[in-house]
Order: structure tokens, then C-alpha cells, then sequence
């Protein structure tokens, strides 16, 4: 993502009606994804600066969050480690979806909110988050859809694809995960989006609409993003059992098939996780940080990639 969008993200998650009907629709599809059970351990991959960790925290589980941008892995930090920006299970790391630093089987729920988008290998990004969920568990993705939508927007944002509903299934069918629901997300404004965007496609090919533009660009009225959150965010009421039409976006809640682990080599026997239980009847009121032996080693993590090769 270049400086431009990503300023706009930090600026406007909490506020623009966007961010704000997709963490309703995320939410609900979070809390479907868990089955009303107790989570012990979340991982967000690709947290970027954080806009879904209180979302992820309202589970009553301090979740850990892993961001390959150093900027927004700092800005993220603040929300959950405090001005101090100590690290640790229950804290944000920096380091690559596709090589993650956590032992194998370490997770209930792994989200990726707009990630697979921005990477040049998905299907391996998929296949790391299969080796962290702990069997039974489930993946949550978001991803922009409609390859035809394609337009100067991805590119600032450093889209390498929009997805299709078939191409989104084969890759979490490659990783060996068991797609459950495939939803279409944002589906009541898509009759707007999509002959807006394709105009605006039009417009920057003749040069009537300057470049390095997104669709955040334009800031309308506060009222404005109350009413198009406000239909956005109804969506969270159907989003996990049926759907209206296709929508901008695509959404999938995906599950490691319920089998053995497979078993560690002798030299990685020392690192298996260590999940702890909690007892029977035991009540969880406030958010608790993830139980020790989720890191798969102590080594330091991957080192960021100069920024001239995001």
C-alpha cells in the first residue's frame, strides 16, 4: 500500500462508512464463526494498524496480531500493548503471513480482514493459517471481489487481484480448509458501487480523474456515512445464513477438517505448543491474554522488507 492510502486508512477506519458497515458484517460473521464457544486464542494476520482488534477483543480474549508494515505494526501496538509497545502472546509482531512465527495448532480463530488481496502468494498465506488453527478451527476472510472492478483504487492499495466466489473457495480448498460460507458483503450499496467505479475506471483512462485518487479520497457529510454505515451494517443480520445478490466484496469462513495434527520432526518436538484448558464452569468476564507456547521459537522474527519493496 503506498503513503497516500495508507494515511487515508489510519485517518478514516473509525469513522468512514466503509470501515464501519465492514466490522458490523465482520463481527457477525466472527461471532458465527465461533459457535457461541469460548474462545482460548485469536490471531489477526495483516492487522494493519489495528481497526479490528477491539472487535476481536470484545470476544474476551486479548487477541494476537501480526502486521508486516512497520508504521502500522507501531500505530496497531498502541491499541494493545499501551505507549510502552511491549510484545508478547496477546500483543503485535511484525513479520509475513506467508511464514508465520507461531506453533503449529495454536489458534480457535485466525481472521485475514482484506489480506489476501495484498499478497503475491495467497496460497501459502492460506496454508500457514491452516497450520495455526487448532483442528476444528476457523479462518475468516474478507477480500475485495469482481475482477472486472479492477480499477486505479486496487492499485493505490496494492491489490494484486479482486476475487471471484469460485476462485476464493479454490484457495482456501487448496490449503486444505473446508469452506463452510462463502458470503457476498457490502451487497445492498452494490448497485451504486458498481456503476460509480466502472465511470470513474472510465474517467481516469481519458485522463479526467488524476491518478493516485481512491475511493476515500472523497470525504462526504458526516450524515452521509451515517446512512450508508447504517446500510451497510444491516447486512450483519443475514450475512452468515443467506444472501441477497452479489455484493463488492466476498467473505468466507473456512475450518482446519477436525484430524490429528500432524506430527513435529524430532528437532521441533521441544516447541509443541502448550495450550492450557480452562476448568469446567469457569467464567471468563473480562479479556484475558492467550495462554503461553503459541510462539513456534524464541529466534527473533522475520526482518521487515525494505520499504522500497512493499
Amino acid at each position: 500500500m503506498d503513503a497516500l492510502a495508507h494515511e487515508q486508512f489510519v485517518s478514516l477506519e473509525r469513522n468512514h462508512w466503509w470501515f464501519r458497515g465492514r466490522r458490523a458484517v465482520c463481527g457477525a460473521l466472527v461471532r458465527h464463526a465461533l459457535r457461541d464457544a469460548q474462545p482460548e486464542a485469536i490471531l489477526d494476520i495483516g492487522s494493519g494498524s489495528g481497526g479490528f482488534l477491539d472487535l476481536l477483543r470484545s470476544t474476551g480474549v486479548e487477541p494476537t496480531a501480526i502486521e508486516w508494515d512497520l508504521d502500522a505494526c507501531r500505530r496497531a501496538r498502541t491499541r494493545v500493548d499501551g505507549p510502552a509497545g511491549q510484545v508478547g502472546p496477546g500483543g503485535v509482531l511484525s513479520g509475513s503471513a506467508e511464514r508465520l512465527p507461531f506453533a503449529d495448532a495454536a489458534f480457535d480463530l485466525v481472521t485475514m480482514f482484506d489480506v489476501l488481496e495484498h499478497l503475491e502468494e495467497p496460497q501459502a498465506a492460506a496454508r500457514e493459517a491452516w497450520r495455526v488453527l487448532k483442528p476444528g478451527g476457523a479462518l475468516l476472510v474478507h477480500v475485495p471481489a469482481h475482477p472486472w472492478l479492477f480499477a486505479e483504487n486496487d492499485r493505490v492499495a496494492g491489490h494484486h487481484r479482486r476475487y471471484t466466489r469460485a476462485e476464493l473457495r479454490r484457495t482456501l480448498r487448496g490449503a486444505d480448509l473446508t469452506a463452510e460460507r462463502v458470503a457476498w458483503s457490502n451487497v445492498l450499496l452494490f448497485p451504486l458501487i458498481a456503476p460509480l467505479v466502472l465511470a470513474l475506471g472510465w474517467a481516469e483512462r481519458v485522463g479526467l480523474r488524476p491518478e493516485g485518487r481512491t475511493n476515500l479520497s472523497v470525504d462526504p457529510p458526516r450524515w452521509v456515512h451515517a446512512l450508508l454505515a447504517s446500510l451497510y451494517g444491516l447486512e450483519a443480520r443475514w450475512v452468515a445464513r443467506f444472501d441477497l445478490w452479489p455484493g463488492h466484496s466476498l467473505a468466507a469462513i473456512a475450518r482446519r477438517p477436525l484430524a490429528a495434527t500432524p506430527a513435529l520432526g524430532e528437532e521441533d518436538a521441544p516447541n509443541r505448543p502448550t495450550i492450557s484448558r480452562p476448568r469446567a464452569g469457569r467464567s471468563n468476564p473480562s479479556p484475558r491474554p492467550h495462554p503461553t507456547g503459541i510462539l513456534r521459537r524464541p529466534a527473533p522474527l522475520p526482518p521487515l522488507r525494505p520499504s522500497s519493496e512493499r
